[in-house]
């Protein structure tokens, strides 16, 4: 069975930093395109950033400059490197991925997410 399970949120200052990380186990032929989101305290989940098999990435327009996606295929690990943090950045961060499997068939899947809080 698949599992996308995200470690590194922590309780931090305005302006500091911290590295999330997405890690991906069990039978998996190979990751497609991998997902940050994020989701805070009464508001709808936003997409912050996407990265693709060969490392395109796309990100939403108020962490550009400030976070950084990436992943690693042969650890089957995505990361979001994040500086500067604001206090609007607290939110619980969720991964998603789609994987396929040996008859490459598509299936999506969610973290449950991890938590990260910027005080003033």
């Amino acid at each position: 069975q698949v599992q996308l399970v995200e470690s590194g949120g922590d309780l931090v200052q305005a302006g500091g930093s911290l590295r999330l990380s997405c890690a991906a186990s069990g039978t998996i032929f190979s990751i497609g395109t991998m997902a940050w989101y994020r989701q805070a305290p009464g508001k709808q989940r936003e997409l912050v950033a996407t990265i693709a098999r060969f490392g395109t990435t796309n990100y939403t327009a108020s962490v550009k400059g400030r976070f950084t996606i990436s992943r690693d295929n042969a650890k089957k690990t995505m990361y979001l490197q994040m500086s500067d943090l604001k206090p609007e950045d607290t939110a619980t961060y969720i991964c998603n991925a789609d994987f396929f499997d040996g008859q490459f068939r598509r299936t999506n899947y969610w973290g449950q997410g991890t938590q990260v809080t910027v005080s003033a």
